[in-house]
């Protein structure tokens, strides 16, 4: 989480919309667009995979077939990497944490076994 909201930030999405992130199904800083791929992303990374036909659906309304694919490597990936590195308690460096505490620590996020 450190990592992708510091990502975020350097993507260019402005401070409120990071901030607004766990409300995006009723923000109205979020597009339909984006609603529907964060609510895709959070069934993919459930477990078990809650992903329905309807969600396909619903983001071939705003996106791609390639861009779909994109999101769901991405999606994915970032599975991977977040258990590898839980798994293995990887070390965070200064700068994501720096980000975590301003951005994301009042949403529960805690630095825990990553400090080092």
């Amino acid at each position: 989480m450190a990592h992708n909201a510091g990502g975020s930030l350097q993507q260019g999405i402005p401070d409120d919309k990071l901030a607004a992130v766990w409300e995006y199904a009723t923000s109205p800083l979020f597009a339909e667009s984006e609603r529907a791929a964060l609510d895709f992303a959070v069934a993919a990374a459930a477990q078990p995979n809650a992903v329905t036909d309807e969600m396909f659906e619903r983001m071939k309304q705003h996106w791609t077939e390639g861009q779909i694919v994109e999101i769901v490597a991405l999606i994915s990936f970032f599975g991977f990497m977040n258990r590898y590195n839980d798994t293995m308690a990887t070390p965070l460096e200064d700068e994501p944490i720096e980000v975590a505490e301003k951005h994301i620590a009042q949403h529960g996020w805690v630095l825990g076994k990553h400090g080092g």
